[in-house]
């Protein structure tokens, strides 16, 4: 059966076609014929109440060179279509907490969005790990200096970041003795005025920080193991870090279990755990990727699998 299923998401044009997970998913749902329409933030508006974009219906292809092929814009419901795909990156400001207000009045009216929008906003992919205690290491989410140095003289090797970075952005490691604590904790907590994360450093990171994807409540065989560069603490492809492909470890699923069915039940069908030795750092629900590399190294259509979780809820 043929479904017309639409995509938000960053510009397609700018996209890594190798890389791109958004780009598995639209190739998937269109080998099963149905139909695709791409949209854009700055499309999106709203009459009476009635959520509406300029959409573009489109082609997608594995190309590096040629990878998309767009009709021109066309004026369209968002509860006409059957599925919507959220998939716009961070940073989480407002625009982006506007674009889910526009996709929970189609929700509202019927459309199946993923994820979903209510569970977007609700969802802080660094505290959202406060859910889960007992697959995290000893962590502080505060803007108070006090706490933060406290915590830092408790465990002698910290690492620091903002709620709302991605990519690595802002990362910071402070070390014992580190000359740097007081400017890097001003800095970050805005003189006190800004919450920020602090992790006990978990040396593993050398294995890699692994991303588990989880389709559905159930984790991909394999984990993404982003190896940090030379001389780098933070393993994030974007900070220059090389994904590997590991198979997960009985700890993998067993936090896998533990968070699986609550970002199911929150309407969250594709997330993204990511762990550094036994440890959760963090838990991304807007647009995870890694799709690709998995599917490239581990013969894996993990974009398939999403889909068949979409099926099986239309």
């Amino acid at each position: 059966m043929s479904r017309n299923v639409a995509v938000l998401m960053d510009p397609i044009e700018n996209i890594k076609v190798a890389k791109d997970t958004s780009l598995a998913m639209m190739l998937a749902a269109q080998a099963r014929g149905w139909k695709l329409h791409y949209l854009q933030r700055k499309n999106l508006f709203m009459r009476d109440g009635k959520p509406a974009a300029l959409a573009q219906s489109v082609k997608v292809f594995d190309d590096q060179t040629h990878w998309y092929e767009a009709e021109p814009e066309k004026e369209v419901f968002l509860q006409d279509f059957d599925c919507i795909l959220m998939r716009l990156d961070p940073p989480f400001n407002m625009d982006y907490v506007y674009a889910t207000y526009f996709l929970q009045r189609a929700s509202d009216a019927g459309t199946l969005v993923l994820n979903n929008p209510a569970a977007l906003r609700d969802i802080n992919e660094k505290m959202f790990t406060a859910w889960f205690p007992q697959c995290c290491p000893p962590t502080l989410i505060t803007a108070l200096a006090e706490k933060l140095r406290a915590f830092h003289q408790e465990h002698g090797d910290i690492i620091v970041k903002p709620l709302d970075g991605m990519g690595g952005a802002s990362i910071f490691r402070l070390k014992p003795d580190d000359p740097n604590v007081s400017v890097v904790l001003e800095t970050m907590t805005l003189f006190g005025e800004r919450q920020i994360m602090a992790q006990r450093y978990i040396p593993e990171i050398t294995d890699g920080d692994k991303r588990i994807l989880v389709v559905d409540g159930v984790p991909v065989s394999h984990a993404l193991a982003r190896m940090p560069a030379a001389g780098e603490t933070r393993g994030n492809l974007a900070a220059g870090g090389t994904g590997v492909a590991v198979p997960l470890s009985e700890r993998d699923r067993e936090i896998a279990e533990t968070v699986g069915p609550v970002l199911v039940d929150k309407g969250v069908l594709f997330a993204g755990i990511d762990v550094i030795g036994d440890w959760v750092t963090e838990i991304n629900v807007t647009s995870p990727t890694c799709a690709r590399e998995l599917d490239e190294q581990c013969n894996l259509d993990i974009g398939s699998q999403f889909m068949d979780a979409i099926e099986k809820r239309l």
